[in-house]
């Protein structure tokens, strides 16, 4: 297990193809419990941007590596550290795509690494639909001599929320959100939970993710077409979560324990 920072900076990760339904979208509305009309009925279907997070890997049935140029790392150490997407217009309900990402950093936290992934993705003639970043963390990993990178941290806003919207999480989410292609066992597993060091299974952060990120576009009432969040702490399947809300800002909890805090620009 190592990573090399000199081979993996800036390495290409390729370009994928891939393509999607407007099954494959309601599946994944279904997943964040998203039951409205507009989100599961094909004549009515708008797709929450979250979508495109997910789209070059729903067919993908195999558990992920961590296995990049420069990198490789169990994938019982890692744990995703952020994610952000920037839409450019509303995602069509079925398409095709190509995905072209590269590492855009390593970062030494000392005692883990952070590696950074950026994604451009473009329909099949070259328009661009939309960009994405990810940090993933890896535990036990840092030491190897590369720049430490900005604070992870990231402060809500002074004085009281706007609004604080409630999310229902169930017990059985992880396992319907697997369906749209992250069979990492940590989420299902429990004997993989425990040498991750999790009393049992967690839930999908790109799960929360999305589910708060519905909230936020059910209580605007209107698209937000940049969302960035960090994983602040673990959620677990049965847990429910609770967003604070400011305008361009938010934290979400599970009692008073910080689980995502972001920010996103209203359309």
């Amino acid at each position: 297990m190592s990573i090399d920072p000199e081979i993996a900076v800036g390495a290409s990760l390729g370009a994928r193809e891939f393509e999607w339904s407007a099954s494959d979208v309601i599946l994944y509305h279904l997943a964040l419990g998203a039951t409205e009309l507009k989100y599961a009925f094909e004549p009515q279907l708008t797709v929450l941007p979250t979508f495109g997070v997910v789209a070059p890997t729903f067919h993908v049935t195999e558990p992920p590596t961590v296995v990049f140029p420069g990198i490789d790392i169990d994938l019982a150490d890692t744990l995703h550290g952020s994610q952000q997407i920037t839409v450019h217009g509303p995602l069509p309900t079925s398409g095709k795509a190509r995905a072209t990402g590269r590492i855009a950093d390593v970062y030494d936290k000392g005692s883990a690494a952070v590696i950074v992934t950026e994604f451009e993705v473009a329909d099949l003639d070259g328009t661009p639909l939309y960009t994405m970043r990810s940090e993933i963390f890896a535990r036990g990993h840092g030491g190897f001599g590369g720049q430490r990178g900005p604070s992870a941290k990231t402060a809500p806003p002074d004085g009281p929320p706007d609004a604080v919207l409630v999310t229902e999480t169930l017990p059985q989410q992880a396992l319907w959100y697997q369906l749209c292609g992250d069979r990492n066992p940590l989420h299902v597993d429990p004997e993989f939970a425990a040498r991750a060091g999790f009393p049992r299974p967690i839930l999908h952060g790109l799960c929360t993710y999305g589910m708060v990120y519905k909230s936020i576009v059910d209580h605007l009432g209107e698209v937000v077409p940049h969302y960035q969040a960090r994983f602040a702490g673990v959620v677990f399947p049965g847990d429910t979560l609770r967003t604070r809300l400011w305008d361009g800002a938010f934290a979400t909890y599970v009692d008073d324990r910080p689980v995502l805090t972001g920010t996103y620009t209203s359309g």
